[in-house]
């Protein structure tokens, strides 16, 4: 006999504490400070909700959930001219670079 098991746990966003609270870890998107909840699915029913621990950050373009601790600082507004010379100089070499650029061109490190 064959039996085929079509389900298992996902999270999901409960609550959103915090607007664009920090940036993504892949995507450098603005991500959210959430409460989250996790979900038992079976054959893609949900079955068992229950609450996660702590808050944590979710980004809404990749749809990931990852800690406080690994965020990356909101991101920086247009109007401040300071902010806006730090957002185009690479934080290791400290080089001028292209603001969609995700890695320095120069040294290679993440920007």
């Amino acid at each position: 006999m064959f039996f085929f098991f079509a389900g298992g746990v996902e999270q999901q966003v409960r609550q959103v504490l915090t607007s664009s609270a920090g940036r993504c870890i892949v995507c450098r998107s603005p991500a959210d400070m959430v409460d989250y909840e996790k979900v038992l699915k079976v054959f893609f029913v949900p079955v068992w909700r229950w609450p996660g621990k702590e808050p944590v950050m979710h980004c809404n373009n990749c749809n990931l959930f990852f800690p406080q601790s690994y965020s990356l600082p909101p991101p920086k507004t247009a109007d401040d001219s300071a902010a806006v010379s730090e957002a185009l100089r690479c934080r290791f070499c400290d080089r001028v670079v292209e603001p969609e650029f995700s890695f320095c061109p120069f040294c290679g490190s993440a920007i």
